[in-house]
């Protein structure tokens, strides 16, 4: 349920929102729903590595990819693929790292 919720917040946040919002999606979804700290992580960097793959193919697919391509180059990449693939990983991490922050809140004010 953690993982379905981050990833329809931060996909449909994703077009009219700043990237950052995915992050307080997931770190408030973790708060209510998470259930230890490994399922908060992995449904956070599932969801919002998933999302981000989603939102990069969706807006860089139409244009024949020239726009990641020449980022690729910029970053001394040899193919867009790998700059997708990094796009996920960074996405990955933020998503994991906040799901998991929210859990750790909510157990710090949880009583024994």
């Amino acid at each position: 349920m953690l993982f379905a919720l981050i990833l329809f917040l931060s996909f449909i946040s994703g077009f009219i929102l700043p990237w950052w919002v995915a992050c307080i999606f997931a770190f408030a979804s973790a708060i209510f729903l998470g259930k230890a700290s490994g399922h908060a992580f992995w449904s956070g960097f599932g969801a919002l590595a998933l999302a981000w793959l989603a939102l990069a193919l969706l807006k860089s697919l139409p244009n024949e990819n020239i726009l990641a391509t020449r980022v690729a180059h910029l970053f001394q990449l040899p193919h867009w693929l790998l700059l997708l693939l990094v796009t996920v990983l960074i996405g990955g991490l933020i998503g994991g790292m906040s799901a998991m922050s929210g859990f750790l809140v909510k157990r710090t004010f949880e009583k024994d």
